[in-house]
């Protein structure tokens, strides 16, 4: 067994998680451990690292419609004017926020976010590729990134969507909003939205509704005339929940936005609380999220990775017996004619030109089957690429494919993979354990079961802040 080298960004991510975060410190040696499965069976290279598939920032996007209630937001939530220029000419890009240390903001083209790992658009330009032809070579105009030095954006990323009531609803700008609320670990849903009545909008309501039980929905309601009633702000509530009921929308958090967000200290007002304790939660999510990503690469392995190559392999099979039974039903053909014209039955009959014409079919139809075999691989092989790009997936099948052309399984009728076993199936499984432990512990840095004191007293659950 060939050592597989821990990649740099796994390295990276231990050395951020050292000390503020032991439950990801241990999800980085199993996805080490994945790494080291997955480059055995040849579906990584030595650099790579299954870990780089999703982003481990805390994510918060925020989706609003055509008002200015948004940006607002940002530059009272974030504590700076910058920002106000910058968004208006660039409402129609999906833009990441992030704390940068210059006194002036920065802003990136949204290669910078592409060809980054640590980021949640890390090789999005493929998707927008598929989605529509020529367009992932445009993805400075789908993605920015801004730089701003804000405390509230210290460890976690923002990403502003592009008005709902403004943007278009191309394949394009459809695939990144998905892709925005699937990454998020917090969404802020601006109400302005569902006074839209476009296609764009029907497709985003569509996905809170889709997504509404993962609890990451905050809807945040837009009343500049509202004070901080507690009356009236809990019928402005009720109001908007009876209406987002209609659309079959149940979950979610409510946060009256008032005019308060133009104090002098705007962080001290009610709904910046709320928002705040949130934000605080925002690091928890992004475990959660992260070792549900961990738990759907092991899962993938053998649901969806090994099932394609086996589909490959299998097919791969038939096709080369088909040719084979071509080419010999077409030698039986000729066999037939030249008895009809010569009658040649007693040549194979006979004792000794019998087995020789049997000699000459056999090494005649090895090289035929062999290199039947191989120009169908290569066709099959080809149908994986294809396929791999379909699923975006990290893992070479069509290499995995490859190391079963050999000479031996182009003539025995074996369909699983090389390395696909009874040993890698058994390493699967405790891979599959040992997320599940890492999610228990992580679970009980809020609750944990404590054993009956001696002096009877029942059994209670520590609660942790």
């Amino acid at each position: 067994m060939t050592e597989k080298t821990t990649s740099k960004y796994l390295l990276n991510l231990e050395k951020q998680f050292a000390h503020d975060n032991p439950v990801l410190l241990q999800a980085l040696k199993v996805f080490q451990e994945v790494d080291q499965l997955e480059y055995e069976l040849g579906l990584i290279q030595a650099d790579e690292t299954t870990a780089s598939k999703h982003s481990w920032w805390p994510i918060v996007s925020l989706v609003g419609g055509n008002s200015n209630a948004k940006s607002r937001f940002i530059n009272s939530y974030l504590g700076t004017g910058q920002l106000v220029s910058g968004l208006q000419t660039s409402s129609h890009k999906f833009t990441l926020l992030m704390h940068g240390n210059q006194a002036n903001s920065s802003t990136l083209p949204g290669t910078a976010l592409d060809v980054d790992p640590r980021y949640p658009f890390y090789k999005i330009s493929s998707k927008i590729e598929q989605q529509q032809e020529g367009e992932g070579g445009r993805i400075n105009s789908y993605l920015e990134l801004i730089t701003l030095q804000s405390d509230h954006l210290k460890g976690k990323l923002f990403i502003d969507a592009p008005n709902v009531a403004t943007a278009m609803a191309t394949p394009v700008i459809s695939m990144l909003t998905k892709h925005t609320i699937e990454t998020s670990d917090l969404v802020c849903v601006f109400s302005d939205i569902f006074d839209t009545d476009n296609e764009l909008a029907k497709e985003l309501i569509g996905l809170l509704v889709l997504y509404q039980d993962t609890n990451k929905f905050v809807y945040l309601i837009d009343e500049p005339t509202a004070n901080l009633s507690t009356t009236n702000n809990n019928a402005i509530i009720s109001l908007w929940q009876r209406k987002l009921s209609e659309l079959g929308l149940n979950t979610g958090q409510f946060i009256v936005l008032t005019n308060q967000q133009n104090s002098a200290n705007p962080s001290g007002s009610g709904y910046f609380a709320e928002i705040d304790h949130r934000m605080a939660n925002v690091a928890h999510g992004r475990s959660y999220r992260v070792l549900d990503a961990l738990e759907k690469n092991i899962n993938d392995i053998q649901d969806v990775v090994i099932p394609e190559i086996q589909k490959g392999i299998s097919a791969w099979k038939d096709r080369v017996n088909m040719s084979t039974l071509v080419i010999l039903s077409f030698i039986g053909s000729l066999a037939v004619l030249a008895e009809i014209q010569m009658g040649i039955l007693e040549f194979l009959i006979d004792p000794i030109i019998g087995p020789i014409i049997a000699v000459v079919l056999f090494v005649v139809m090895i090289p035929l089957h062999l290199i039947g075999s191989k120009l169908q691989a290569k066709l099959i092989s080809l149908r994986l690429v294809a396929r791999q790009k379909e699923l975006h997936l990290m893992e070479n099948l069509s290499n995995l494919f490859e190391k079963n052309l050999t000479f031996g399984r182009m003539l025995l009728p074996a369909k699983d993979p090389v390395g696909w076993n009874k040993k890698t199936k058994a390493h699967l499984l405790q891979l599959r354990e040992k997320t599940e432990e890492l999610v228990q512990s992580l679970n009980d840095n809020f609750s944990n079961y404590q054993e009956p004191a001696k002096n009877n007293q029942p059994a209670s659950f520590k609660e942790f802040p």
